[in-house]
């Protein structure tokens, strides 16, 4: 099993105003100390942009590079995503990296809110989810689906409408496809070949069942302690990786707890300690 850190553990996060964001340094620092051998690079600007920059501020803990979430406005036929995916590619060359874990981005701050596609909207991003798939392929990078809640492609059918209707591979992130009202299992069982990464995160089912009706916003339950450290959550992670290893899945596990920070974490606290949880309990399943 390979097993991947994500700055979203600690904190480090796209939303404007999300939070206290750690340095690179010490994110980095902490990943490699607890054990982890690979790590994503983290939001847009929270790493150096500049290539060679980028490739040093990782490779000096000693960290494989596995890629990048990548947020991509994907439904506005006005708006040309490639030039800013074709950037991130540069990076990837020099830095590393193997997949462009994408999610489609709604063109709104935040994960609260998003607009409703038509069909133009749909056909829009099918079309460009196809020139970023042949983008990245010609580059030897992996491109791959993120389905995330406040983005256009959020709950359950709309996961499984892009499943069903291109070949793009899925990043099966755990949590966010909870959010969405999958039974994370089951589509892991439906959709196990198709799955290129996995971003692995435990949450709180009673909170997370109270996105759909709008009784609750992201931002609301990040802030309430909507996710847990891996086994202390709902989600049956063993089930998970069963499905996966019966076709032979040998790709990463990100770690991700989605938390928000008031200030910097006490020397030898915060983060990591949840990180350390979460990191133990999926090393048992492999």
């Amino acid at each position: 099993m390979q097993i991947a850190g994500a700055p979203i553990s600690w904190g480090v996060c796209e939303v404007p105003g999300w939070g206290y964001q750690m340095s690179p340094d010490r994110v980095l620092k902490e990943m490699k100390d607890m054990g982890l051998e690979a790590t994503e690079f983290g939001p847009q600007g929270w790493l150096p942009e500049e290539p060679e920059a980028r490739a040093e501020a990782v490779s000096k803990f000693g960290l494989k590079p596995v890629g990048s979430f990548f947020l991509a406005v994907m439904h506005d036929p006005n708006h040309d995503p490639i030039p800013a995916v074709r950037k991130e590619l540069e990076a990837f060359k020099v830095a590393g990296g193997d997949y462009l874990v994408l999610a489609a981005d709604s063109g709104q701050d935040g994960y609260d809110n998003r607009p409703v596609l038509d069909e133009e909207g749909w056909s829009t991003l099918f079309s460009n989810l196809s020139r970023i798939t042949e983008v990245c392929k010609e580059a030897g990078v992996t491109a791959c689906i993120h389905p995330h809640w406040g983005t256009m492609v959020q709950n359950v059918d709309e996961v499984e409408k892009v499943l069903d209707n291109s070949s793009v591979g899925l990043c099966l992130d755990t949590g966010h496809l909870t959010a969405g009202g999958a039974d994370v299992v089951e589509l892991t069982k439906k959709y196990a070949d198709r799955v290129d990464i996995v971003h692995a995160k435990d949450v709180h089912k009673d909170q997370t069942d109270k996105l759909l009706p709008g009784e609750l916003t992201w931002s609301e339950g990040v802030k309430q302690g909507m996710f847990a450290p891996i086994g202390e959550g709902d989600i049956d992670f063993a089930a998970i990786v069963e499905a996966l290893n019966k076709v032979g899945f040998d790709g990463y596990y990100v770690l991700e707890q989605d938390i928000m920070l008031d200030e910097e974490p006490v020397a030898d606290g915060g983060p990591k300690e949840n990180a350390l949880k979460s990191f133990s309990a999926l090393k048992a399943l492999a």
